[in-house]
């Protein structure tokens, strides 16, 4: 009952409108309040979890988020069973940060709502509460252009240390709470880390050696005591960093007057990039033909090319390991590979890994799909560039071939753009002019 609500039920005083998010956990909606006439957020804990210790977990939930009283942190407006579904309501926001993000951000800006950033978990921090969660998607924007932090669901209270399970979101996750020991400094790693990705868009990966990708942006745009205090949230060693995020925002408020790069500063350095420029306008060129075809998301670690989760290899310089890592449109990821996975298919497409769901009930269908499984039994949709069938794990035979280029690699005859890569991005093997 309490997952897949449909558009116009009701629940009490609220009337379902759709469904904003859907999580591991329990799904979001947006909703009208009959009573008091205003369109709230309700979150819902899904149907198959709902026994008494993940009962008991929500309302750890609710108490935890009312014990934070501040203009950054998302107030819980009502919890109670409605219709026997618990239910959470909170305020309703424009969008996410992650939505946000979506669209180019000035220096200005990204300053700005890395400060409300560091203000709700500098006052967690001085409650001793370590989020452990930080990502856009926890961080909603109202029509004031105040961010609040929300989603206290695997929160901790601090004790030193704390073993917990490698709970949080792939990508932001400190090394020390990837292994279960959660602290402070892990949700300062965090931060550093969504911070770097609105000045840069670049989101760096482990192994986190600097320079990290991005880091030709993150200079131009931003002064040099700017790029040291990112470097510290961002240490790998934890003792390296700041002690929690109220240090953090103190060092933020003293740098942030004159963290923007001067005029001066940011010609001398484009004038530097003009060296690649060519190699700028190679990646445009292949953004606007081919960007949507292939979903290129991401950005190569070593070249900062423009990538897809689909490739093995990076086409502009052959790097080949983490281009999984590569930002997806997927609701979730498949564990082995980390590539972007539907929520109703039984195994990944990009990889031969174990059984990843299915995760719903419903059958999504996708404009995309452009095959079908060769095996009798199965034929079921295919994405383009699909290694594997998502349904019967069936390997694909097909050798794809991008819609507006003739050419294939000799190799492994998938399709290539031969005049703009040096690499097949398929088999990661040198593209011979």
């Amino acid at each position: 009952m309490a997952t897949g609500l449909q558009r116009r039920k009701q629940l009490g005083k609220y009337r379902i409108e759709a469904r904003l998010a859907q999580g591991g956990f329990a799904d979001v909606y947006r909703a009208y309040d009959t009573v008091e006439g205003i369109h709230v957020a309700l979150k819902i804990p899904q149907a198959h979890l709902m026994d008494k210790a993940a009962l008991e977990d929500f309302r750890k939930e609710v108490r935890l988020n009312a014990s934070l009283d501040h203009p950054n942190i998302m107030p819980v407006k009502n919890a109670s069973f409605v219709d026997g579904v618990f239910v959470i309501v909170y305020h309703l926001g424009e969008r996410t940060l992650y939505d946000r993000m979506l669209k180019s951000l000035s220096v200005k800006a990204a300053l700005e709502y890395a400060e409300q950033i560091l203000l709700a978990l500098a006052h967690a921090h001085r409650k001793r509460i370590i989020h452990c969660d930080i990502k856009p998607e926890n961080f909603i924007l109202f029509s004031d252009k105040r961010l609040r932090l929300t989603d206290f669901g695997i929160a901790k209270f601090a004790r030193r240390t704390m073993s917990a399970s490698g709970s949080g979101t792939v990508g932001y996750l400190s090394p020390e709470q990837a292994l279960g020991k959660p602290t402070l400094r892990s949700d300062v790693f965090a931060a550093g880390l969504l911070i770097y990705k609105l000045l840069t868009g670049v989101l760096p990966e482990w192994p986190f050696r600097w320079p990290l990708a991005g880091h030709a942006r993150l200079r131009e745009r931003v002064s040099p005591s700017f790029v040291g205090f990112l470097r510290r949230a961002l240490e790998v060693e934890e003792h390296k960093r700041f002690i929690d995020c109220a240090q953090m925002l103190s060092v933020f408020k003293r740098l942030k007057r004159n963290a923007q790069a001067t005029g001066k500063v940011r010609r001398k350095r484009r004038r530097e990039a003009r060296a690649v420029d060519l190699d700028a306008v190679r990646r445009r060129s292949f953004l606007k033909h081919y960007g949507r075809e292939l979903n290129t998301t991401g950005s190569c670690p070593k070249c900062e090319g423009p990538i897809s989760e689909r490739m093995l290899g990076c086409p502009w310089c052959g790097h080949a390991p983490k281009i999984s890592g590569a930002a997806t449109r997927f609701p979730a990821r498949c564990k082995r590979c980390k590539r972007g996975v539907k929520l109703d298919w039984k195994f990944c497409a990009h990889c031969y890994g174990a059984a990843i769901g299915p995760r719903s009930d419903r059958r999504y269908s996708d404009r995309e799909y452009a095959a079908r499984c060769a095996e009798p039994a199965c034929r079921g949709p295919l994405l383009p560039f699909s290694r594997y069938c998502p349904w019967c794990r069936a390997r694909v035979r097909r050798r794809w071939k991008l819609k507006h280029a003739d050419e294939t690699c000799p190799h492994c005859k998938w399709g290539i753009v031969r005049k703009l890569w040096s690499y097949c991005p398929w088999c990661a093997k040198k593209i011979e002019s």
